[in-house]
């Protein structure tokens, strides 16, 4: 009798119906995949590993012999902060492919900024012709706040482009070609030389309110910022000031303290803001599915799970 494997999510109707069909296909030959509220008592009691997006973590909780979760995602900082300590090991979604798309991005927006699309978009908006200067990549230093996996890969992809990078991380890193910064005067040092910032932290207690008037007040001289990340990093209040006094000049946001962004929020509509609805770095399902199938598959064969976040860093 194979072995059932709860599936948790309190995400969107469409989302969730596409993973409540791709993974028990995926899973077929090792496990059941149920439902939560489609199992019954006993089915609970016996669950050793569950599958989760965005889960109520009251449900994970109404496992009692749950021994650890595989996320979906790649950010898990609700089920860090919701669930006990002595609870679930929590493994998080560490795809390649993640990491590519999202490097895909960060090129794609930094060369949109770069190449001065806001400030043509609002010539347009004025009907005036007014070709800019265009700088070479090479005379840009773009900052990334973060250098995990995302972090690393959109590194290596934005040198490819020609870009001087920087990095910043918690703790010390030396990657080849790119400029390392650690601890609190590393980040500061880092946003007062960077052109661009790009933020692809993790969500901690740490890094909640990281970008606060202080910070930005670091920043160069009409800097530009991207979020692709988490949006509790930002102290929104204090980038909106720095929008409008300096020196802050642009930013792109994919992310927010609450998603969907409200409609009556000032970003909406802000001039020297770019939204967009949380699509930077999606889960591809087509990889994502076989890393899951794999991580299930070995630990049924033998009962090792693989590396869970870090419950005192939060990743």
């Amino acid at each position: 009798m194979k072995p059932i494997v709860p599936f948790l999510s309190s995400a969107a109707s469409e989302e969730r119906g596409m993973w409540s069909q791709t993974l028990p296909a995926a899973l077929n030959d090792i496990a059941d995949v149920l439902a939560f509220e489609d199992m019954t008592p006993a089915q609970r009691a016996a669950a050793r590993v569950a599958i989760v997006a965005n889960p109520d973590p009251a449900e994970v909780r109404a496992l009692p012999n749950l021994k650890w979760v595989q996320s979906l995602w790649a950010g898990v900082e609700r089920l860090t902060a919701e669930l006990p300590e002595d609870g679930p090991e929590i493994v998080r979604l560490v795809d390649p492919q993640m990491a590519q798309t999202m490097s895909e991005a960060v090129l794609a927006w930094t060369l949109y900024l770069h190449r001065d699309m806001p400030r043509y978009r609002a010539q347009q908006e004025k009907k005036i012709w007014q070709p800019q200067t265009l700088k070479l990549p090479s005379e840009r230093t773009i900052g990334i706040i973060g250098l995990g996996e995302l972090g690393r890969a959109s590194a290596t992809r934005l040198r490819q482009n020609g870009f001087q990078v920087a990095g910043w991380s918690r703790s010390k890193k030396h990657l080849s070609g790119i400029t390392c910064y650690n601890g609190a005067d590393g980040l500061q040092s880092l946003v007062a030389s960077s052109d661009i910032v790009v933020l692809l932290a993790p969500l901690t207690s740490e890094t909640e309110g990281l970008l606060n008037s202080e910070l930005l007040a670091c920043f160069k001289n009409n800097a530009c910022l991207i979020n692709f990340a988490r949006g509790p990093i930002i102290d929104t209040p204090a980038m909106l000031a720095s929008l409008e006094n300096g020196p802050l000049a642009h930013a792109v946001l994919d992310v927010f303290a609450t998603e969907p962004l409200p409609q009556d929020s000032p970003l909406w509509t802000h001039p020297q803001v770019a939204v967009l609805p949380h699509i930077s770095a999606p889960t591809i399902p087509e990889t994502a599915v076989q890393i899951v199938r794999d991580n299930i598959a070995a630990y049924f064969e033998t009962g090792i799970h693989p590396k869970s976040v870090d419950r005192s860093r939060g990743y």
